[in-house]
């Protein structure tokens, strides 16, 4: 028996037994469908709106600048033709079409960024639902380290042209500006802040005009993780002493936005009980490649009911030991995001290492006033020790039972070499990935592996399967998936043979 649409079904009891009245339990069951459904449909209106809000505001700083360009937008105007790396430098990230190749000349590039884009063009897989109804956090503060030469992935990303600048996935946005899109909804601007060498100081400011120039911390030299993050947690304690920071690396892979958005908010309200928090990935496989978090007792905190006290941390394992790991259910992927309270990441920096605590906090006492903050980093940056966080503090932190963990569920990849690169590019059955332009690939009987036709010649494969084949225009690599980890000691190779420019 059915029901017009709109009208009300009479009570179970006065329902004429011949009509084949349907059970009560199933037209409970059918309205609460279409209950959820519609719940499910306005969440999604939601999202659009705000996606195209802020669509529009970026359309109409675009179109401003636009203007102030006299109608030039082309930022490759001349390309750099001598010895060493001539991929052009990234330009404005909203004068130029999404392509990975953007450069008018011979010489494409892989520096890439659309004309027009939607926020966190990596969130497209979406595993579960953000719980807040407001996404920014107030007293959060967002540090992205943007550093490290991506070795690994050389010819493609070099010193000068690291793999945080690049679009590795032909989505239009570098993998910084990913980063900046996915963590923006917490912190705004006006609370996000970015650490990076001065080498890269003008590409970053360019691909992240809304950055604000006070919360751009140039760092004089690579000293690794620790001294990184704890120079901005010391500048921002200065700044708001009750400061809650979460450091998010500018060169990974997000896809999961909400999933990803629900865990910082989790582990943001652990952090506030004065816990150093990281966030675990649930492994998809054995990697060897990643360290590992082992998962403890639980914390029972009622704001973050998935966050828990961290066991211990586990280096990068061999391939039996991490199939082990997963066996059991217990561990997580150490992706290296922090949460936690400025003062609290000092105070463990003074326990753990004191000299490099102190000398951080002498540079942000004079942050403010620049030529006493260089004179400062001239004297002590040099001298500070080069250590990752997560030994410094994270380790001995553990053991003492004051770092906690929120177990995560989206998908997460630091895209640490050309294998793992190769996983996240679309490909026709028994065809290699190509990052790049398509036309310049021709294969026969090839099944797996990479291509990169960076320098625009044709490229033309037979009869070889999983290669890493990676064509710029001063430099060819070939080597295999299998092999591709082991790509930095060509780099040290390289350097040692005199080819320094080439890095």
């Amino acid at each position: 028996m059915s029901f017009p649409y709109g009208s009300v079904a009479p009570p179970a009891g006065q329902v004429n037994s011949s009509d084949n009245a349907l059970p009560v339990e199933y037209m409970f069951s059918q309205i609460m469908g279409a209950v959820q459904k519609s719940q499910a449909e306005i969440s999604d209106l939601r999202q659009e709106c705000n996606d195209l809000r802020l669509a529009n505001a970026s359309l109409e700083r675009q179109i401003r600048e636009g203007f102030q360009q006299n109608g030039n937008g082309n930022y490759y105007a001349s390309s750099r033709m001598g010895s060493g790396f001539v991929t052009p430098v990234p330009g404005s990230p909203q004068l130029r079409a999404k392509s990975p190749f953007l450069s008018p000349h011979s010489i494409p590039s892989l520096v890439a960024a659309p004309t027009s884009h939607l926020p966190s063009p990596l969130g497209d897989n979406a595993v579960a639902p953000f719980q807040f109804g407001i996404r920014d956090i107030p007293g959060f503060y967002v540090v992205i380290p943007a550093g490290g030469a991506g070795t690994r992935l050389w010819p493609l990303s070099r010193e000068e042209h690291p793999k945080f600048l690049l679009d590795l996935t032909l989505k239009g946005r570098s993998l910084i500006q990913a980063t900046w899109d996915r963590l923006l909804p917490l912190s705004s601007p006006l609370r996000t802040t970015v650490v990076a060498g001065p080498g890269h100081v003008k590409s970053i400011r360019e691909q992240l005009p809304d950055l604000l120039p006070h919360n751009l911390i140039c760092e004089p030299g690579p000293k690794d993780s620790m001294a990184a993050i704890g120079l901005a947690a010391a500048v921002l304690a200065k700044r708001d002493p009750n400061a809650v920071i979460g450091s998010f690396a500018a060169d990974h892979m997000i896809s999961g936005d909400d999933a990803f958005l629900s865990a910082v908010a989790e582990a943001v309200e652990v952090a506030k009980k004065d816990y150093l928090v990281t966030i675990g990935i649930a492994p998809s496989h054995p990697s060897t490649g990643f360290g590992y978090i082992r998962l403890g007792n639980k914390l029972g905190i009622k704001e973050a009911p998935n966050a828990r006290l961290v066991s211990s941390f586990k280096e990068k394992p061999d391939a039996r030991t991490a199939a082990a790991y997963i066996g059991t259910g217990n561990y997580r992927w150490n992706a290296g995001m922090f949460v936690t309270k400025a003062t609290v990441l000092l105070d463990l920096l003074k326990d753990y290492k004191p000299e490099l605590h102190d000398g951080l906090q002498k540079i942000a006492a004079v942050w403010h006033d620049e030529a006493l903050r260089q004179a400062a980093l001239n004297e002590i940056w040099p001298e500070l020790e080069k250590i990752p966080i997560d030994n410094a503090v994270a380790e001995p932190a553990a053991t003492e039972g004051k770092v906690a963990v929120v177990p995560a569920t989206f998908g997460w990849d630091d895209v640490g070499d050309f294998s793992s690169l190769a996983d996240l590019l679309p490909a026709e059955s028994n065809q290699p990935r190509v990052l790049g332009d398509s036309a310049l690939v021709l294969t026969e009987q090839v099944a797996g592996g990479i291509v990169v036709p960076g320098s625009g010649r044709l490229i033309t494969c037979l009869g070889v399967d999983d290669l890493v084949i990676v064509d710029m225009p001063d430099t060819l690599l070939v080597t295999t998936r299998a092999r591709s980890q082991e790509v930095k000691r060509l780099v040290k190779k390289c350097r040692d043979a005199g080819w320094k420019q080439l890095l």
